[in-house]
């Protein structure tokens, strides 16, 4: 019965404490409620938002790297070619097999990556591989904007017409020294067929020079060049993102007394070249900082397209002068981004499904905003800073209440802040450089007045008065 009492004693104190409580429902960092008056949310489009043109990025040994040719009738056209090198199996000196070497066919194979971006229905695809007039050399840092020499003959070494079928398996021959060659089931790739002179002018007719060591190979081959054949291809086309190629060669060595199949392997490493040429109605404005108007409609686009420069004078000077008093500050509780894609864009071509944000340090250097920095303990990571496409309600939102809080309070500057595209291959970490292995687009709402989905920037705010 002791018990019971006590139980029941402690049941009516928590009572009339939790009774004692006024204003539940009040914003606040825990200070004293003296001190504190009410949160408030800030329903504010008072932003500036504006397209500008992306960086540029080396686009050499990608894990995926673009190729094809969309034109996009909202955005214009879209190319992305395909520089690759040439290396000796093994990638050192190399010896022919001993033996009579018949060719059967030369395959210049690539797999596919996810990512394609365009129409995988109604258009058509040829490919075209010619060789470099220029070497491709691995040890240098080639960016998109790259212009590519070609072989003076102009000759074609291969071409094949194609659907994009990017997810469809297919079957080849898997060769086997000293037994029979079986049937395998391989991922969905492109396989180019070269024509078998060109291996035999660069490989079974080469020096013992040119096939002393692989750069000596690279010289006198140069390289392959890949295009997509826009005369010959239907459509509007699309963006193709491939993870590697290798040149195979399927032959036959006699040496006497046995004939076996075998295949040289001669694999390749990628350079992308990426140009964009858009539509007039496309504002695209200089990014330096200098524009004061703002755009009712903003574009992002991979890959290495557009992005959104956004700033927030107006919001900051208000909190500022209207707020900030002399006998108060205000803590930030939650602050929002969210930007809304503009209805209809995403007919027949789907919005980008992820987002990145990210500022410029002072000398105008990427870096992470505050609330994805893993360095700054107010970041919830990747899932709460957000960026992800909801296709329910047609949004992006971001998470920058530790970013503004310091801008408010004068710990950081503004040298730049950008919205843009980014691939979703990283799922664990907030992506902020300029990517090529993304070729998706997003036409969102900017800071339209008259527009219910104007980009909006939503903030919850507590006003604590200082101690006197």
């Amino acid at each position: 019965m002791k018990f019971f009492r006590l139980d029941l004693l402690t049941l009516l104190i928590s009572l009339f404490i939790l009774n004692s409580c006024k204003n539940q429902d009040a914003i606040g960092l825990g200070v004293n409620s003296a001190s504190q008056l009410n949160g408030a949310l800030v329903d504010t489009s008072t932003i500036i938002v504006n397209t500008v043109k992306e960086d540029t990025a080396v686009t050499i040994n990608l894990t995926k790297s673009p190729l094809g040719f969309f034109s996009d009738p909202t955005f214009g056209t879209t190319e992305s070619n395909l520089a690759t090198d040439l290396n000796l199996p093994g990638g050192g000196a190399y010896s022919l097999p001993s033996g009579t070497i018949t060719i059967d066919s030369t395959r210049l194979e690539l797999g596919f990556a996810d990512g394609f971006y365009g129409d995988s229905v109604a258009s058509t695809y040829k490919v075209n591989v010619y060789q470099l007039g220029e070497k491709y050399d691995d040890n240098v840092g080639y960016y998109n904007t790259k212009k590519w020499k070609l072989d003076p003959s102009g000759a074609l070494l291969g071409s094949l017409s194609f659907k994009s079928r990017t997810h469809d398996s297919i079957k080849i021959y898997d060769i086997l020294t000293g037994k029979p060659d079986t049937l395998k089931k391989v991922p969905a790739q492109i396989r180019i067929p070269i024509d078998n002179g060109f291996v035999i002018k660069n490989l079974f007719n080469a020096s013992s020079t040119t096939l002393a060591s692989n750069a000596s190979f690279q010289n006198a081959v140069k390289g392959l060049y890949l295009t997509i054949d826009k005369t010959q291809s239907t459509g509007q086309g699309g963006i193709f993102m491939i993870k590697g190629d290798t040149l195979r060669i399927y032959c036959k060595i006699n040496n006497g007394t046995t004939i076996d199949t075998t295949r040289i392997d001669l694999p390749a490493k990628m350079a992308a070249s990426i140009s964009h040429t858009y539509i007039s109605s496309i504002p695209i404005v200089p990014d330096d900082g200098k524009t004061t108007t703002s755009a009712n409609t903003v574009y992002l686009q991979g890959p290495l397209g557009l992005r959104t420069r956004i700033t927030f004078p107006n919001l900051l000077a208000n909190l500022r002068n209207n707020l900030l008093k002399k006998d108060s500050d205000i803590v930030l509780n939650r602050a929002e981004l969210v930007v809304t894609a503009l209805p209809g864009s995403n007919i027949p071509y789907s919005p980008l499904r992820r987002m990145t944000m990210y500022g410029l340090d002072i000398a105008h250097q990427r870096i992470s905003l505050q609330d994805a920095s893993s360095g700054d303990r107010r970041s919830g990571g990747i899932n709460v800073f957000g960026g992800f496409y909801s296709s329910t309600t047609k949004q992006y939102h971001f998470v920058l209440t530790a970013y503004l809080q310091d801008l408010l309070l004068k710990r950081t500057v503004d040298y730049g802040t950008y919205i843009a595209a980014v691939d979703t291959t990283n799922t664990t970490g907030i992506d902020i450089a300029a990517t090529p292995q993304i070729a998706a687009r997003t036409v969102a709402v900017g800071t339209d007045k008259t527009s219910p989905y104007r980009m909006k920037l939503n903030i919850i705010y507590t006003k604590i008065a200082r101690p006197k």
